[in-house]
C-alpha cells in the first residue's frame, strides 16, 4: 500500500494521495486526534427503508475513498429488519475490506443508543449495559480492535441519566475499546455535560443541521468555542428532499448556478465557511452524489454569496 501524505497547517491540512482517481487536493479538518475530510459520508441511506443493491452502496463507498472522503459515519440502528442490527456497519467493513487503495487513513464513527425493533419505529436505551454490549458487538462487525469515534446517538429520555450514558462512553474510552467519544443530538447543557464527565475528552457533536433545520446554530458557536468537531446530519435536508434544496430555497440554486455547481455544493460550501469545526456528513447512495459533495471543498463563496445564503429562515 502506498502512504497518504498529511500536510498539517493551523488544523486544516491537504491530502495529497498518489492513488489514482483521487481528487488532488482534498481539505481536511481535525476530529479529535486526527485530519479527516473535510467533506464526510453518511451511511445511513444505504441501509434503511429503500435501500439500494449492496453492489450500488459498496461502488458509492468506494467512490468517496477514490474522492478522498477518510470519514464515514454509521449507526448499529442503520438496519431495517430486527434481524439485520448493524447492516450499516457490516456494509462499511465489506467495502473497506474489498477496496483496492489504502484505508489506514479512514475514520469510520459509529453510534450506540438507539434501536430498530423491526416494525418501522425507533427505540432508545442509552443504559449503560445497553451500551457496552452495543459497542462490543459494533466492534464485531467493523472487525476491529478498537472503534475509531463511538458517539452516544441520542438522550434517554426514559429516566437514564445523561450522565450515566456518558459515563459509560467515557468507560469504553478508558478500556481502550474506542479511541474517541461523541455525542449526538444534543443541546448545549449535554455538550458541556458531556465534556465534564468525559474529563475535557469530548472530540464531536452531531446534530441535524441544514438549509432547512437551523436551530442547531447555538450547538455548532458552542462547539467552536470548545473546539470541538460539529458534524450536521442531513445536512442537505435528508435523502428524500436533497434533490428539491434549489426549488425549496432559491438563493442557494441562484449562487450555484453563477458557479456552475449543485445548490447541494454551495450548501456543503456555506457551512464549511460557517466555522472551522464544522464538518458536514450527507448521506449518499449513488456514487455519483457522492462525488458531487466531495467537490464542495474547491468551491470559494464570496463574503457577500455567504451573507445572502445566512439570511434564509
Amino acid at each position: 500500500m502506498r502512504p497518504v501524505i498529511h500536510l498539517l497547517v493551523g488544523g486544516v491540512s491537504d491530502v495529497r494521495s498518489p492513488d489514482v482517481g483521487r481528487l488532488a487536493d482534498m481539505k481536511t479538518r481535525v476530529l479529535g486526534t486526527m485530519a479527516v475530510s473535510a467533506i464526510g459520508l453518511g451511511g445511513m441511506p444505504m441501509s434503511i427503508e429503500g435501500r439500494p443493491e449492496r453492489s450500488r452502496s459498496i461502488a458509492t463507498i468506494h467512490a468517496a475513498l477514490d474522492a478522498g472522503v477518510t470519514l464515514i459515519d454509521t449507526a448499529d440502528a442503520y438496519h431495517v429488519g430486527a434481524d439485520e442490527v448493524g447492516h450499516n456497519e457490516a456494509l462499511i467493513a465489506e467495502a473497506l475490506s474489498s477496496y483496492g487503495g489504502d484505508t489506514t487513513n479512514v475514520l469510520v464513527a459509529t453510534k450506540g443508543g438507539h434501536l430498530r425493533p423491526g416494525d418501522g419505529s425507533w427505540t432508545i436505551d442509552s443504559s449503560p449495559e445497553h451500551l457496552r454490549s452495543a459497542c462490543e458487538a459494533s466492534l464485531a462487525r467493523l472487525g476491529v480492535e478498537a472503534i475509531g469515534l463511538y458517539q452516544l446517538h441520542r438522550p434517554d429520555a426514559s429516566g437514564v441519566p445523561y450522565e450515566e450514558s456518558v459515563g459509560a462512553i467515557g468507560a469504553l474510552l478508558d478500556a481502550g475499546k474506542i479511541r474517541m467519544a461523541g455525542i449526538s443530538n444534543a443541546n448545549p447543557d449535554q455538550i458541556r455535560t458531556a465534556q465534564d464527565v468525559l474529563g475535557g475528552r469530548l472530540v464531536s457533536v452531531q446534530n441535524q443541521y441544514s438549509p432547512a433545520y437551523r436551530s442547531s446554530e447555538p450547538e455548532l458557536r458552542l462547539c467552536q468555542e470548545m473546539g470541538i468537531a460539529f458534524l450536521p446530519w442531513s445536512p442537505l435536508g435528508g435523502s428524500s428532499r436533497a434533490a428539491e434544496l434549489g426549488s425549496r430555497f432559491a438563493v442557494f440554486q441562484e449562487i450555484a448556478d453563477a458557479h456552475g455547481v449543485s445548490p447541494q455544493q454551495v450548501t456543503l460550501a456555506w457551512m464549511l465557511a460557517a466555522a472551522s469545526v464544522v464538518i458536514p456528513i450527507p448521506g449518499s447512495s449513488r456514487p455519483e452524489t457522492v462525488l458531487d459533495s466531495a467537490r464542495a471543498v474547491e468551491l470559494d463563496l464570496s463574503a457577500d454569496e455567504l451573507e445572502r445564503l445566512s439570511q434564509i429562515s
